[in-house]
């Protein structure tokens, strides 16, 4: 139980420092936005992405929030990892920025797995 306890903070942790935290600091600069147009998306995009980023890690976080709405978040961010390296790879071909979110669909599974270890601890 504390092994599965550990894995989930630290993977939700990481979810919520890279996916929640940078982006709603770095979103407006021209980097940000550079690299949302580079992938053929309009500016506005870019906001909506990272407010319902935010808004899962929130989600995520907050342990008063159902279960249910949790599963949302976490596949509203699989959704979001799966369709970033297919982005990347239909505009830049295979290499690392179209393999890269594929890790963070692995960290989010380890956060995933863990979640419901701790909440169904008879079952794992």
């Amino acid at each position: 139980m504390k092994t599965h306890k550990i894995i989930f903070w630290l993977t939700t942790a990481l979810i919520v420092v890279f996916e929640g935290i940078i982006p709603a600091f770095t979103s407006h600069t021209e980097m940000a936005k550079e690299g949302i147009r580079h992938l053929g998306y309009p500016e506005y995009f870019g906001t909506i992405l990272v407010l319902f980023k935010v808004l899962g890690c929130l989600i995520l976080i907050v342990p008063q929030i159902s279960g249910r709405v949790k599963e949302w978040a976490y596949a509203g961010f699989a959704f979001d990892f799966i369709f970033a390296s297919l982005s990347y790879f239909c505009v830049d071909g295979f290499g690392f920025f179209a393999i890269f979110p594929l890790i963070w669909l692995l960290i989010l599974a380890l956060s995933y797995n863990s979640f419901h270890k701790l909440k169904h601890p008879a079952i794992s």
